[in-house]
């Protein structure tokens, strides 16, 4: 088998010519005339007209009577797609963009030396509703955010492993400052949806300019179903801000910029029956006020209204303001596994709290789940670095 090679386009390698003129030349010239010898025929695939074309599938030429020479692939800007020839299979270095409609055009040499070229046009697929992959892209374009917020893809369907490296391939991150980073998937908890995340090694520098660049247009996610747009989305880190919750102490401090900005008493979740998550939790959102009931994280006892809520995990972990608890907080921890606060404190607190702000949690049983919220940072540098298809 005929190793792949990368291709520029309008050029096939010389060394495929000059094979092609020698195997002519050993035939034995003297057998027949030049005239007798055959044209080369060319035959594309897929056929001139052709329609609901696969935008990740393969451009075929076969070549009766002679030698491929040259093959290029146009779209609607006139610019050649990249991609590897081998044996006659054209694969294009990314997936088409669908909807979309493409010229082919090829030539072969005969035997004679003399060249022959066709051209055909396509018509890439356009997804159906059931077709179509949607994805949600965080942090939302012109906002300020937390050190601890990664940037994010939310795809609304399971994304099979064969598919994440050409996603991931697509992804260009850029920053005024070079910060270095990985890229890592995750299934969120509860919803069960396939994210690809983009963290810095360490938490982000206050002051850095962010851009996400994701040309995803025709690139599959399996089952099916492909990607039908481009996302961009760019970002400013703000302040550092790290709250680090004791929960033994039942205390929260505030840290911006490395110093300490205030300490404020809080209950946690009562250790022996809903303790709170251990581990580092960005801020996923201020929800402000929100009913809660425990019927939502499968418990029981409470349904009522709580105010300055501020989402930490995916599966219901909040720190809010617990005017009802106010007996007990800062000497006991018997919330339902969120973070109370008092009144004044909790307005305080929100006010001060950006999105991606981390929650540095000490003194719980167990350590939240990478995939509970934007809890990767609960991973070493290498093990999040293991998470790429591409690693």
């Amino acid at each position: 088998m005929r190793k792949a090679a990368t291709i520029r386009p309008y050029a096939l390698p010389a060394l495929l010519a000059a094979l092609a003129l020698s195997v002519t030349a050993c035939g034995g010239a003297g057998d027949a005339s030049e005239s007798s010898r055959p044209a080369a025929e060319l035959t594309l695939v897929p056929a001139d007209g052709a329609k609901d074309v696969k935008p990740d599938g393969p451009l075929t030429a076969r070549v009766d009577h002679g030698t491929l020479t040259a093959l290029t692939v146009t779209g609607p800007d006139g610019k050649p797609a990249e991609g590897t020839l081998a044996d006659g299979v054209f694969t294009p270095k990314e997936a088409l963009a669908v909807d979309t409609a493409y010229k082919v055009r090829a030539t072969a040499a005969a035997q004679d030396g003399k060249e022959t070229a066709s051209e055909s046009t396509f018509h890439t697929l356009k997804p159906s509703k059931e077709q179509t992959e949607t994805v949600t892209v965080l942090p939302a374009g012109g906002t300020t955010v937390g050190v601890g917020k990664p940037l994010s893809l939310a795809f609304d369907h399971k994304v099979a492993a064969g598919n994440r490296a050409a996603i991931e391939r697509r992804l260009k991150v850029t920053t005024n400052n070079g910060t270095e980073g990985s890229r890592g998937w995750l299934t969120e908890t509860l919803t069960g949806k396939d994210r690809l995340d983009w963290r810095p090694k360490e938490y982000w520098k206050p002051g850095t300019q962010v851009t996400l660049e994701a040309p995803l247009s025709g690139v599959a996610t399996g089952d099916g179903r492909y990607l039908t747009k481009s996302y961009t989305t760019s970002a400013t880190i703000g302040r550092s801000q790290i709250a680090k919750v004791d929960i033994a102490a039942h205390e929260l401090t505030l840290e911006r910029d490395g110093q300490v900005l205030k300490s404020i008493p809080i209950t946690a979740g009562d250790p022996a029956k809903t303790p709170t998550w251990s581990g580092k939790m960005p801020l996923m959102a201020k929800e402000g006020k929100i009913k809660m009931t425990a019927a939502s994280v499968g418990l029981t006892g409470y349904d009522q209204w709580v105010d300055k809520s501020m989402r930490l995990t995916v599966s219901g972990t909040f720190a809010h303001q617990a005017e009802w608890a106010e007996s007990y907080i800062g000497s006991a921890n018997r919330s339902h596994g969120c973070i109370g606060m008092k009144t004044a404190d909790a307005k305080w607190f929100y006010d001060q709290a950006q999105i991606g702000d981390v929650f540095d949690v000490t003194g719980g049983k167990e350590t939240v789940s990478p995939g509970n919220g934007f809890a990767e940072w609960n991973l070493s540098w290498t093990d999040w670095q293991e998470k790429s298809a591409l690693h």
